[in-house]
């Protein structure tokens, strides 16, 4: 299989992806977690309208459950 090489979105290092699988498209474990830290912390979101989703169950008192 030939290399593709790539680079990983947290420290931009090129890296093969298919060496680094378990981690693709990051280059290894330390930099998939500094990017899961960051979703985390809300520093990467996703642009639109935030949506709740209330907390108490109410959205079950119609014996409905929520969407999907």
């Amino acid at each position: 299989m030939k290399a593709l090489m790539i680079k990983c979105p947290t420290c931009k290092q090129g890296h093969n992806y298919y060496q680094s699988k378990p981690w693709s498209p990051f280059c290894c474990e330390r930099c998939r977690l500094i990017d899961l830290g960051a979703w985390v912390s809300e520093e990467h979101k996703i642009k639109g309208e935030s949506v709740s989703c209330p907390t108490d169950g109410s959205f079950l008192a119609n014996g409905s459950s929520p969407q999907k």
